[in-house]
């Protein structure tokens, strides 16, 4: 259905009831989940929802609500409660719809794939039993399983705002994931291994994905602590990305003005290696991050906010960007149940020159992460501090698998120390990083 006449409906009755300006976010979805556990369908899930919500400004007084029951009662009920609520709130100058609002795009950006919902309930289920009995069969080893998951939606997002900007766009994503268990000396490791597109066309085999999984599960067998020492730490794509996600928000226009980032006040600084460029692209074709406006309607572009290691500017939406004196980057991101703030689209490191193969062949005596545990990151001050769980690196090759361990350093010299970046930037979900070297950190173990 077409929200878009309900939204300019909502709009013209929040200004008659004394609003200045609003915006209306309408959202509508369906998803679907099957979970397998040896063999056996365990849960089965098919879900409809919608959702609207409604953001009113007097002056520059503002309140947001939202509601599920579009009823005309309900809605007529929440405009005047909102523009209510909105009168009495505090007074910010920062407040307020974009400066600049550009008629919304036709562009099309692959978001929408019919292909799974189309797929059969049987089948949706066939596929995580194959990925599943694929870890199972990999090794004697493999002796357990915390089931496999398909899981798959669609939505449907309107926008629309007193100004006249009127956009809508529908998405679709599709997942299937796997959770193996090895034993061996009475001691289990478990990992995991996953896959995720718009469409079908866009996953890899369910049998790939199982015995990816169950080689990520083995290799934690007899794992042990390292000994306590500094050396090289290597991050491999997924935990790269974890960090990655860290410098995102360091580079929020929230964390600056909040005073909450060791980032500001260092635009046209050299705050990282010249190895590390950071991209935050919204217009990705069937990237799972991409939409052709952010969450208040404003055009979505491809930002580098950090390049070469040089800090170019901070990602931000209109408020933050009036808050520190920018520009907006289109980088709002809104739920129906709140105002916007500052995410991620398609979110990478980029690419870099050394196959991953090298940048572990070059480390004498180190760590490769493929696991991070707990939350550890101090973004005022930098300070930097995980669990970890990996391989141990001698001579440049993997010697056993490490666990119970703690890598400690600030994430300020973390950035500038990275000495190679991989060549194995692979997208499987909106962020994503190749892998990462950095020439020194504090490895706690034994």
């Amino acid at each position: 259905m077409d929200y878009r006449d309900l939204a300019a409906d909502l709009l013209r009755q929040a200004r008659a009831s004394g609003a200045d300006a609003a915006d209306v976010l309408v959202g509508e979805g369906t998803d679907f989940t099957a979970t397998v556990r040896k063999g056996e369908v365990e849960t089965l899930k098919e879900a409809g929802s919608k959702a609207l919500g409604l953001r009113a400004f007097v002056g520059r007084r503002s309140a947001t609500s939202y509601t599920s029951d579009f009823s005309p009662s309900a809605l007529a009920a929440l405009v005047a409660d909102t523009v209510d609520m909105a009168r009495v709130t505090g007074e910010d100058p920062a407040a307020g719809l974009p400066d600049e609002l550009v008629p919304a795009e036709d562009v099309d950006l692959g978001m929408f794939d019919p292909s799974p919902a189309a797929l059969p309930t049987a089948e949706r289920i066939e596929r995580a039993r194959r990925a599943e009995a694929a870890a199972l069969e990999a090794s004697p080893e493999i002796t357990n399983s915390q089931g496999a998951t398909y899981g798959s939606g669609e939505d449907t997002i309107v926008l629309a705002n007193s100004r006249g900007f009127s956009g809508r766009y529908r998405t679709s994503s599709v997942s299937l994931s796997v959770v193996p268990v090895a034993e061996r000396d009475g001691a289990m490791e478990r990992d995991y291994w996953y896959t995720t597109g718009r469409g079908l066309a866009d996953l890899l085999a369910p049998e790939e994905v199982g015995r990816e999984a169950a080689a990520r599960t083995l290799r934690r067998l007899g794992a042990r602590k390292a000994a306590t020492c500094e050396a090289p730490v290597v991050f491999d794509p997924e935990t790269a990305a974890e960090l990655l996600g860290q410098v995102f928000r360091a580079l929020s226009g929230y964390s600056v003005f909040r005073n909450a980032t060791f980032l500001k006040d260092r635009v046209g600084q050299q705050v990282a290696s010249p190895l590390l460029t950071l991209v935050d692209d919204g217009r990705v074709s069937r990237g799972l991050g991409s939409r052709p406006f952010d969450g208040e309607g404003l055009p979505t572009r491809r930002n580098v906010p950090l390049e070469a290691g040089v800090l170019r500017h901070y990602l931000c939406d209109s408020y933050s960007a009036r808050k520190i004196g920018a520009r907006p980057t289109g980088s709002a991101r809104r739920s129906v149940a709140g105002a916007p703030t500052v995410g991620s689209a398609n979110l990478s490191f980029a690419r870099g020159e050394t196959p991953p193969e090298e940048i572990v062949a070059r480390v004498e005596r180190g760590l490769y992460v493929t696991d991070l545990i707990g939350f550890g990151v101090d973004l005022v001050s930098g300070d930097y501090s995980q669990g970890a769980a990996g391989q141990w690196i001698e001579k440049g090759r993997f010697v056993h698998p490490v666990h119970e361990v703690t890598i400690a350093g600030n994430l300020k010299q973390m950035l500038v120390d990275v000495d190679a970046v991989g060549t194995d930037l692979v997208f499987r979900g909106s962020s994503a990083s190749p892998t990462l070297r950095i020439k020194r950190m504090t490895i706690s173990g034994r």
